[in-house]
């Protein structure tokens, strides 16, 4: 089984990481693509703003004449780009030469009126060209040229690249480990039901088979005997006892598979929980006197409360019962309700064998039956189970103490919101 949760978790987590990595992928496909449409927008445009330098700068030297064009041209200096000048045959005035791809170029915008032209050179090189034609201020016409190389913005974007993937390998890392921690946690839930689960089908099968095996021995007995009309009254006395007994565990399994499929409907109708407390002790009475216990009824006050009759009726049974079996002949039991303070309670105090400090935990788990328990007094050890999830149903609480006034014995406290 735990071999069965570990693949799971190992499955989730891969699912997980998954999942993420294929949303980081589009992401950072979809952010690199548009990184990379505004990293060649800003190329273009940085190739423009050259090109109207070479255009002012040309116009401005026409105009003062102190010196040639040419050397207008030549003084402009823009990192990493080329300027070039060319007349309105495409022939190139700065500098005196320049590749054919470039006068071509020129051409083209000394035709049209602009150019935008990718190149792609030996060596992996890829250059990005703008050219405009325009007019100088004797009425020449001229073309400037910028050309800028695009390995210089590959490379920028490659390094992004690269740092982008190590991030993202990196948080890829980090969202397993935390990953693999989140399904741990989100998968014990399912391990302790799972674990919950094999241990009520191990303890269910130990308690059922006390009795079936107990009725099949006596049967075995009974058919190898001569019939003997008193002995086979006395052996079917027994298997009646026995069949009796199956037959209240099978209904408490019943009802524990029904509360944990919630197929139980709950009803919520005006109720006195006075009322129904007095129902239950007469309920118990009978077996009060034949263990020789007596039944103390102390306060008694009106008690209204919102539930289900039948279900609240029985989770009183289930106290009383257990207080009744677990306090020897002579002993008591006493029962009081109380309305204070907002809230409508029931107490049953006994003068049994109590329960230890170090048990009082787990008594409401399913088949639990702790020391002395065990030994005093029959059971599947269902009974709090139920009364635990009666009480849950109807947002009340069970708390379990020792007797008042430092006696041995227990006292279970069961406290019901008041009606709103």
């Amino acid at each position: 089984m735990t071999s069965l949760i570990e693949r799971l978790r190992w499955r989730l987590t891969a699912w997980y990481v998954g999942v993420l990595a294929a949303m980081l992928l589009l992401v950072g496909g979809g952010i690199f693509l548009a990184i990379r449409h505004q990293m060649s927008r800003h190329l273009d445009a940085s190739l423009k703003a050259a090109t109207a330098a070479v255009m002012q700068a040309t116009l401005i030297r026409e105009v003062e004449r102190a010196r040639a064009v040419a050397d207008a041209v030549a003084e402009l200096d823009i990192p990493d780009r080329a300027l070039y000048l060319f007349d309105a045959d495409g022939h190139p005035i700065v500098p005196p030469h320049a590749e054919e791809w470039i006068a071509a170029a020129a051409r083209q915008a000394a035709r049209v009126g602009r150019a935008d032209v990718d190149r792609d050179a030996p060596g992996e090189r890829e250059f990005r060209l703008h050219a405009e034609r325009f007019s100088g201020g004797t009425g020449a016409m001229y073309v400037a040229a910028a050309v800028a190389d695009r390995m210089e913005l590959e490379e920028e974007y490659t390094t992004l690249i690269a740092t982008f993937v190590a991030a993202a390998f990196a948080a890829l890392v980090l969202i397993a480990a935390a990953g693999y921690v989140l399904v741990r946690q989100s998968t014990a839930p399912v391990e302790r039901s799972m674990d919950q689960m094999r241990r009520f089908m191990a303890d269910a099968a130990h308690e059922l088979r006390t009795p079936v095996t107990i009725l099949h021995t006596r049967a075995e007995v009974l058919l190898a005997q001569v019939r003997d009309p008193e002995r086979d009254a006395a052996a079917l006395k027994a298997m009646e006892q026995e069949t009796g007994r199956l037959g209240v565990i099978l209904g408490d399994l019943l009802t524990l598979a029904r509360a944990d499929a919630g197929e139980r409907p709950v009803a919520h109708e005006p109720l006195y929980l006075d009322d129904l407390a007095a129902n239950a002790v007469e309920g118990v009475r009978a077996l009060a006197e034949r263990k020789q216990v007596t039944i103390e009824v102390g306060e008694f006050e009106e008690a209204a409360i919102v539930g289900d009759p039948v279900m609240v009726r029985r989770l009183l049974l289930i106290v009383l019962d257990n207080a009744i079996k677990y306090t020897p002949a002579g002993g008591r039991v006493r029962l009081d309700v109380t309305a204070r303070d907002g809230h409508r309670s029931v107490a049953v105090s006994d003068t049994g064998i109590g329960i230890p400090e170090d048990q009082r935990s787990h008594v409401f788990e399913r088949f639990y039956r702790g020391e002395p328990a065990r030994r005093e007094a029959e059971g599947a050890g269902l009974g709090l189970a139920i009364a635990r999830w009666i009480a849950d149903l109807h947002g009340a609480v069970i708390e379990i103490a020792p007797a008042p006034g430092g006696s041995q014995g227990t006292r279970v406290t069961l406290t019901f919101p008041a009606p709103v």
